[in-house]
């Protein structure tokens, strides 16, 4: 049985199993703490010497731990007699890990597949029933699976937000104290997740992302549509998103799942959408074929919007809002109390690095949105600027990516360009082509701390009154920082010295 397969292995059969765990970071080290707790005889690989010696340290009985880089790991992993893998969503799908396993017939799961069956497990031990609402895309994943939870949690639900969020899923489902979970899932989690069968779930968007990892756009949207495979009652697609529609059309579902379409326009039976700045319903409520169920409005969603005011709102957080609540109509609780989805998204509140303001002197706005690591999620952003008024630090790890759609969707809004990051090449090819007039300033390479700040004055010194410096790099952090948060931490840090310098 190889990842491609579906197995009769159940949570039951691991005691006593020998199970590697791939990958050590924080879902990796919870993986082994549930595994362990099974019973499981449980050998540990990665490629950081200390990672390993962590886990043996809390884990003293652990059966074997393995360091070294990916080909040892996939040595180790692929020649001991171990009958299940999990691996962390960093192990990349064209990498000896995946392909050394699929290769000697390794049955392997992500995290999330042994949190489902563990979930599965634990609702048949407990006849009652904790389901699960799933949510990919390329970009606005975390905004709209919190905006789920924050309608679930106003109908009554302890539904917390898990996943590629950061918050280990299998974690919560060992805790067993959630009625229903609300899960974001990266394309890299779903690459090795086959039996998940969740009460609703969407695709929000498709854009080039991750090729490097998964080895080209077409295994990149697979996997993501892995997410609709056995949804039981909606499959929420974006109209505006042919591509996810195509997914919906071509997914194995549960007999009786509807196909729910979200749109920015008047809704057509079978999506919800908006009428006169209002979301109205005709996917899911009872009586659908003769009338619109108000589910909120714009209004509701005025905190997200520059200025508090709901005619600035960003298209992409409308669109995010609107999927949230086809996904919540899913849920019976949320069905008979649909005044929870207008409490929800407006109790709701974005996290960290999301078109974050962080700073506003001299009539210049800093806005941090180092969350925007691909160029569909930095266009989204930059487009929401009045022409001529945006100042775009951008750059870093490009994972493949090409920047001339982004550039030219762009360039109106531009009044300067930023660019930091060891992939320059690519970027600079795009604005060279695409916006030729627009100044340009590349900052060197030195310490994470340098690049900010160093990126930070260039930036002010470009800025005018009324413009706004964003923070967009359309690329990942890992080429000069530990992570997207660290990137964005560090430029709110530097906007904060430096408008406090302009205000004294």
């Amino acid at each position: 049985m190889t990842s491609s397969g579906t197995s009769t292995l159940s949570t039951s059969d691991l005691a006593g199993a020998r199970v590697g765990v791939v990958g050590l970071g924080r879902t990796g080290l919870a993986v082994v703490d549930v595994l362990t707790a099974l019973g499981a005889q449980v050998t540990v690989l990665d490629a950081r010497e200390s990672a390993v010696d962590e886990a043996r340290a809390a884990h003293p009985g652990l059966a074997e731990a393995v360091s070294g880089d990916d080909d040892a790991v996939a040595e180790a992993a692929t020649s001991s007699d171990l009958r299940l893998l999990v691996v962390s969503p960093g192990v990349p799908a064209t990498g000896p890990v995946l392909t050394g396993a699929a290769a000697a017939g390794l049955e392997t799961w992500s995290e999330i597949e042994l949190a489902w069956r563990l979930q599965q497990a634990r609702d048949r031990e407990t006849g009652r029933t904790v389901p699960w609402i799933a949510v990919t895309g390329t970009d606005g994943k975390t905004t709209t699976v919190g905006m789920l939870s924050a309608i679930l949690t106003a109908a009554g639900l302890n539904a917390p937000a898990v996943g590629n969020i950061g918050v280990p899923t299998i974690s919560v489902v060992a805790e067993g104290r959630a009625d229903a979970l609300t899960v974001e899932l990266s394309s890299f989690q779903l690459h090795t997740t086959r039996t998940l069968s969740p009460l609703a779930a969407a695709c929000l968007n498709l854009a080039p992302d991750h090729l490097d990892w998964h080895g080209g756009y077409e295994a990149y949207g697979a996997d993501k549509a892995r997410i609709y495979e056995h949804a039981q009652r909606a499959a929420v697609y974006n109209v505006a998103d042919p591509a996810t529609q195509a997914m919906v059309d071509g997914a194995d579902v549960v007999e009786g799942c509807y196909a729910v379409g979200f749109t920015l326009g008047v809704p057509a039976l079978g999506q919800v959408g908006v009428v006169e700045d209002i979301f109205v319903d005709r996917a899911m409520h009872a009586d659908r074929f003769r009338a619109g169920l108000e589910l909120a409005t714009l209004e509701d969603l005025a905190h997200l919007a520059p200025g508090g005011e709901a005619d600035r709102l960003p298209a992409h957080v409308a669109a995010d809002a609107l999927a949230a609540s086809a996904l919540a109509m899913a849920h019976d609780a949320v069905a008979a109390d649909p005044a929870a989805v207008r409490e929800g998204l407006r109790t709701f509140r974005p996290g960290a690095h999301r078109l974050v303001t962080v700073g506003s002197a001299d009539g210049v706005t800093w806005v941090d949105d180092s969350k925007a690591t691909n160029p569909h999620s930095a266009q989204a952003a930059l487009t929401s600027l009045p022409e001529g008024t945006g100042v775009w630090i951008a750059g870093g790890d490009d994972k493949g990516a090409d920047f001339h759609e982004l550039v030219r969707a762009v360039r109106p809004a531009l009044r300067g360009v930023v660019v930091i990051g060891r992939d320059e090449g690519p970027l600079l090819a795009a604005l060279a082509d695409e916006a030729p007039d627009v100044p340009l300033t590349r900052v060197p390479d030195g310490t994470s701390q340098a690049v900010i700040d160093g990126a930070v004055e260039v930036a002010a010194a470009m800025a005018q009154d009324g413009d706004t410096v964003m923070l967009a790099p359309a690329c990942a952090s890992w080429d000069q920082f530990t992570s997207y948060g660290e990137r964005g931490d560090m430029f709110a840090a530097a906007v904060a010295r430096r408008t406090a310098g302009e205000r004294g």
